[in-house]
């Protein structure tokens, strides 16, 4: 078995403040995980998954700023006026964050004032498949899967 690595530097990070997760290999657009996981970086656990659940059921866009040609814009959205609903994607990092604060739960930290420090997505392998064609040919197809990361840190109190 591989041993997975983080694209954040793992010595920075509090071990006993932090929790991870990711999910290798999902079968999910890379594009729409790189916007859903730049959406939801910084939030607080809740407003994150409240901001998922609200894209699975078509509530709320997620802000598109890199793969914008020919894209909609959507009513709502702040930064930017183009914007899709990627269910599938939003239920997949969904899972990854829920994940991430069981993990949490487990180091017995605050879930209540936990915050997303880190979220990637990036590209994982090819699948090579063929498609049919006429005349007995057949022409490749190439489904990419994704690597989700998610890393969240305890908050400080107010009073510390």
């Amino acid at each position: 078995m591989p041993k997975w690595g983080y694209s954040i530097i793992e010595e920075s990070l509090n071990p006993e403040k932090t929790a991870k997760a990711s999910a290798r290999e999902i079968k999910v657009s890379h594009k729409a995980a790189r916007e859903v996981c730049r959406a939801i970086k910084g939030m607080m656990l809740s407003n994150a998954k409240q901001l998922l659940r609200d894209v699975t059921v078509k509530k709320r866009a997620i802000p598109y700023k890199r793969y914008t040609k020919k894209l909609g814009h959507k009513g709502g959205l702040q930064s930017s006026f183009v914007g899709r609903y990627p269910t599938k994607t939003a239920e997949q990092v969904l899972k990854v964050l829920q994940a991430a604060q069981a993990n949490a739960e487990n180091k017995g930290l605050d879930v209540d004032r936990l915050r997303i420090i880190h979220s990637a997505a990036y590209q994982g392998i090819k699948l090579k498949r063929y498609t049919p064609r006429a005349h007995g040919r057949a022409s490749p197809k190439y489904n990419t899967t994704t690597h989700v990361e998610i890393v969240l840190d305890e908050k400080p109190e107010s009073g510390e």
